[in-house]
């Protein structure tokens, strides 16, 4: 007998109620998915970050030490970019966050769960490395017979600047100026344009005043080639030409011609360049030095007691003083005027200069330093690491060695750059007679007050070595 109604083997729920919990289950799976997804998303973000790290790293060590470590980023993610499954894909992540771990310990970078606490060392590390320091070009300005030979040296030692020893000489030589006024004013037009050539390295700019004139570039009359190392090395260092002869050859090697082609080119494979000049005589003129946009122009004014350099230009130049000389030896009452004035002119340049340098306008703020020769004769290197630090250029052992040799030499020729410099810049306080001391008192007054040096009332204060004939100068000469 059949049943009114069909018996079913199991008890079933509502279709309302099968529809949601299948819908649960999917959502479930879904969520579940979508989650996976962001890890893996995120865990890639991280990998990635320090890969791009590890990367510029990577670009600073040579290829074969990534070679050797199998370590190139670009090649690891290739081959991840390949994988099928979940599973592979996380072994794989695996495998690079090892590799990446040892890398990093090479190369001294921090691992991934160090480098999100230390983020400014790895700045620090991951920086350019740092430039090469800006070319200086360096001005060594002075007056005859006040020691700036010996100073040139400190720069003429340093191997990486290229020093030039007055290269103005030939331009004075060619070009002729009067005294004062408007003439005055043209030349030192002149040479400030040479010497901004010159600091270019446009050396042939030389060969319009050597007398006689280069040919094809080569010369023999270079104006004291052997006081600039840089004109007697390698390659400006050129062979011997026999039965020829240069008027001012090197010192200690025996080169041929100069050759302003393989000068101008040297000049500008140094790092520095440095001119010792004497004939720059108002520092006003150097402004437009300073303002070019290619020259980091860097002045040192060297001033010397005005008595100690008329004692020396007395000795050295002895056929222009002859006035002098007489005067001192017919014992007349009055010297003639016009030498007054000259010695007074030549003082107050150098004043007028150095004021305007300690005021410190805006064009020359950071670029001008006052260096007394006594101050650089007592303590010679001392001074050298100062005006070293001021121009912006480390200090080498050469140059320390070559100050510690010859700053107790013996030697002391009118134009030697090696002498017992703590006790030879005195010297002339003892010969000196006391009525020509009073003569430069007078003339250069507000000179030697402004730099320091103290005047004498009477011969016997005058050779005698225990009254200081210099005030005390601090930082106040570094500006």
């Amino acid at each position: 007998m059949a049943l009114p109604f069909p018996m079913e083997k199991g008890l079933t729920l509502p279709q309302d109620c099968r529809h949601f919990l299948h819908s649960l289950r999917m959502r479930s799976k879904y969520a579940l998915f979508l989650a996976f997804v962001v890890v893996v998303f995120v865990f890639i973000e991280k990998e990635n970050k320090i890969i791009s790290r590890v990367s510029d790293k990577l670009k600073q060590i040579p290829q074969s030490l990534v070679d050797a470590n199998s370590t190139d980023p670009a090649l690891v993610l290739a081959e991840n970019a390949s994988l099928l499954s979940l599973s592979e894909l996380d072994s794989a992540f695996t495998q690079l966050q090892s590799r990446l771990r040892n890398l990093s310990l090479q190369l001294g970078v921090a691992p991934a769960e160090e480098a999100e606490e230390e983020t400014t060392e790895w700045e620090q590390e991951s920086r350019p490395p740092a430039e090469a320091p800006p070319r200086r070009h360096l001005l060594l300005m002075a007056t005859t017979r006040t020691g700036s030979s010996f100073v040139g040296e400190f720069f003429n030692q340093q191997g990486n600047i290229f020093y030039l020893f007055e290269p103005l000489w030939h331009i004075e030589r060619t070009v002729s100026f009067e005294q004062g006024g408007a003439n005055a004013a043209g030349s030192a037009l002149v040479y400030r344009d040479v010497l901004k050539q010159l600091f270019l390295c446009d050396l042939y700019l030389l060969e319009h005043f050597i007398i006689p004139a280069p040919e094809d570039h080569l010369t023999q009359f270079v104006f004291r080639r052997g006081s600039s190392r840089s004109l007697c090395e390698d390659p400006v260092c050129t062979p011997l030409v026999k039965k020829v002869f240069e008027k001012y050859p090197c010192k200690n090697r025996r080169c041929g011609l100069l050759n302003m082609t393989l000068a101008s080119e040297a000049c500008r494979r140094k790092e520095h360049m440095a001119i010792k000049a004497v004939r720059i005589r108002q520092l006003e003129f150097l402004q437009p030095l300073a303002e070019d946009p290619r020259l980091d122009l860097r002045v040192i004014q060297l001033v010397r007691d005005p008595r100690a350099v008329l004692a020396s230009r007395m000795v050295a130049f002895a056929d222009k003083y002859e006035t002098w000389k007489k005067w001192l030896a017919k014992g007349q009452d009055q010297l003639r005027e016009e030498e007054v004035q000259r010695l007074k002119g030549n003082c107050e340049s150098i004043r007028l200069s150095a004021e305007l340098g300690l005021r410190q306008p805006a064009w020359l703020r950071g670029r001008y330093m006052l260096v007394r020769y006594e101050d650089v004769a007592l303590r010679p290197l001392q001074k050298a690491q100062e005006m070293y630090r001021f121009a912006g250029i480390p200090l080498t052992p050469q140059v320390e060695d070559w100050i510690q040799k010859n700053t107790q030499a013996a030697h002391d020729g009118i134009y030697s750059t090696q002498k017992n410099s703590s006790e030879q810049f005195e010297k002339w306080r003892f010969s000196m007679p006391f009525k020509l001391a009073q003569v430069v008192q007078a003339a250069c007054g507000p000179a030697m007050r402004l730099f320091g040096y103290k005047p004498v009332q009477d011969a016997a204060s005058l050779s005698n070595r225990s009254v200081s004939l210099l005030e005390e100068r601090g930082t106040f000469w570094v500006t």
